[in-house]
């Protein structure tokens, strides 16, 4: 059974796969390597089965390391490939070999220098091509992106989407525009979207409490899927914390609708083995 699914984590050895983001004075607790061990430790503190490995950087060879990772909690890999070349040739690599199923492709367009990233026509070409290949597209964006991903989600209907941290909603400065994007993405039904990244909120529980709303109302359950975000997570209230406090958020819902965000969701979406 796939049990209780995280369905977004990372690992990460900084002498292999550099983090330069990772700033040492405001970022001391994830200002180190984490391992499958590490995140055997963190599943066990929050009563999950197994976890997604999400790429955290713009790295083929990364994604090569991730495949292969020994720890047996992996029940997937969200990694990278350069979509503005040969899509065919670089997933046949990904895919030849490696303990952990590749089970879709996630480029850091919040962070890309050019803002208009998804629009290019050889991305387009190639998130079509990952739909023949029945994966996933992680999208990763700054608030003001919603629309753009709204946008390009309708040019794709063959390819399901997956968005990362409701769409960055931790770092919105306007809740309302917020809320009209996430549901304009909402609006296709071929897309998903992850309850993470929002481990800092735990403190502001009246926001988060309303945002998890607006995404429970814009997606529905069977469309959402828990993440921790860890090792991320552990600048805000920490991965503990953060299970706590979904738990929480979802208490109005049935068990058949949390079993779906904490499981269901994230194994039909990605094709996790059941």
């Amino acid at each position: 059974m796939t049990g209780l699914v995280d369905a977004h984590v990372h690992l990460w050895n900084r002498a292999t796969d550099p983090q330069p983001w990772i700033d040492p004075r405001s970022m001391a607790a994830i200002d180190r390597d984490f391992s499958s061990g590490d995140l055997a430790e963190m599943l066990d503190a929050t009563g999950i089965d197994r976890a997604v490995l999400v790429q955290a950087s713009n790295s083929l060879a990364e994604t090569r390391r991730l495949l292969d990772d020994p720890g047996d909690r992996t029940a997937g890999v969200v990694g990278w490939i350069d979509l503005t070349a040969d899509v065919h040739a670089q997933l046949d690599l990904l895919r030849t070999g490696g303990r952990r199923p590749l089970v879709g492709i996630r480029h850091l367009v919040h962070l890309d220098p050019d803002p208009d990233w998804l629009r290019r026509p050889d991305v387009g070409r190639a998130l079509t091509a990952l739909g023949a290949h029945d994966l996933c597209f992680d999208l990763v964006i700054r608030p003001w992106q919603l629309p753009l991903a709204a946008s390009v989600a309708g040019e794709h209907p063959e390819l399901r989407f997956v968005l990362d941290h409701l769409g960055g909603a931790a770092d919105s400065t306007d809740l309302p525009r917020w809320a009209d994007g996430l549901r304009a993405v909402a609006a296709h039904r071929h897309v998903y979207a992850k309850i993470s990244g929002l481990a800092g909120l735990v403190g502001d529980r009246g926001r988060l409490r309303w945002m998890v709303g607006v995404a429970v109302e814009a997606f529905g359950p069977d469309r959402l899927m828990y993440g921790s975000d860890w090792p991320v997570a552990r600048l805000g209230a920490g991965p503990v914390a953060w299970r706590a406090a979904v738990d929480d958020l979802l208490g109005e819902l049935s068990a058949q609708q949390c079993r779906a965000i904490l499981s269901g969701t994230a194994a039909s979406c990605y094709g996790l083995d059941t």
